[in-house]
């Protein structure tokens, strides 16, 4: 039996629950998926698809696409956004839309406090049918009790609050605890996937080293019932506005190298390898995310600061 198949035998066993929210490495660039409140505050049409391919080497493992857009809309105290998530997980696909609001007053005259909303909803099917039948699963795992699209509700909120240099935010983007699955096998065990509500914390600042060279350091620590802490950390080389280059730890997980590109002034590319320091790193070859991100100028004639987050 391959390794993968092994460890979800073992998760599948007992109750457990549902990936409900896609990981990134690169989220400083694609922040909208973590908290609502940041729908417009890039004062921009901002599109931005992320691909990511974790733990290669491993039948099974995660591989997510993500795309979203959000934008300030004609009151430039509201903002828009929308985002589509699609995660596979060895027999487990998930769909998540959702929809984000937000509302931003001025605190001084260069920061900004933005209050957001989410409502969408979320598709979760399990296919039994992907098992290898050599594998020796039970009638437990017959395609019988294949989940399809099973729909559940969403609901979310999120404060940000940022400056040209500084950013700060807190986010539930699953506020509804939901249950996917709940049958009875022929050995009477319970088979659960669940979601738990998820507190996320993201903040960072813009350090100038010189004219031409900036600082990034960001950290997002995420909090989930049942579940240990996660935590990044991060830190980022801005040269010229144009090229960044940096490292990524995740608390007990993996360290990480990410670059971007600034092509043009509306075009921006990045890529990230993440290679596990838990024990999964004797089986697989690493994780790769890549993402693009392309912003339209605003009526006002483009972002009049610089942005960098």
């Amino acid at each position: 039996m391959k390794n993968f198949l092994f460890l979800f035998v073992i998760l599948f066993a007992f109750p457990t629950y549902a990936q409900q929210d896609a990981q990134f490495t690169q989220y400083v660039y694609n922040t909208i998926n973590i908290n609502p409140a940041y729908a417009g505050s890039r004062d921009a049409l901002s599109l931005i698809a992320v691909y990511r391919d974790q733990q290669l080497g491993l039948d099974g493992t995660p591989r997510t696409f993500s795309f979203s857009a959000n934008s300030p809309l004609r009151n430039e105290k509201l903002g828009l956004g929308v985002s589509i998530i699609r995660d596979n997980i060895f027999i487990i696909d998930e769909t998540f839309v959702d929809i984000d609001f937000s509302y931003t007053i001025n605190t001084s005259s260069k920061g900004k406090l933005a209050f957001g909303i989410r409502g969408g909803f979320q598709l979760f099917n399990v296919d039994f049918a992907r098992l290898n039948p050599e594998d020796g699963f039970g009638d437990d795992f017959s395609s019988a009790n294949n989940v399809e699209n099973n729909f559940s509700p969403n609901i979310g909120a999120g404060i940000y609050y940022y400056t040209d240099k500084f950013y700060i935010g807190y986010s539930t983007p699953t506020l509804l605890q939901t249950r996917f699955f709940d049958g009875e096998g022929s050995n009477n065990s319970s088979f659960l996937a669940r979601d738990r509500v998820t507190h996320n914390i993201i903040a960072g600042y813009v350090f100038d080293i010189t004219d031409d060279i900036k600082l990034k350091p960001a950290t997002l620590l995420r909090a989930v019932s049942g579940a240990p802490i996660g935590l990044d950390i991060s830190g980022s080389l801005l040269f010229n506005e144009k090229f960044s280059a940096g490292i990524n730890y995740r608390l007990d997980a993996a360290i990480s190298g990410l670059v971007s590109f600034q092509i043009s002034d509306a075009l921006t590319i990045g890529y990230s390898y993440d290679r596990d320091t838990n024990a999964l790193r004797r089986f697989n070859d690493g994780s790769h995310e890549i993402f693009l991100r392309f912003e339209f100028k605003s009526n006002k004639g483009g972002i009049i600061s610089p942005r960098f987050f």
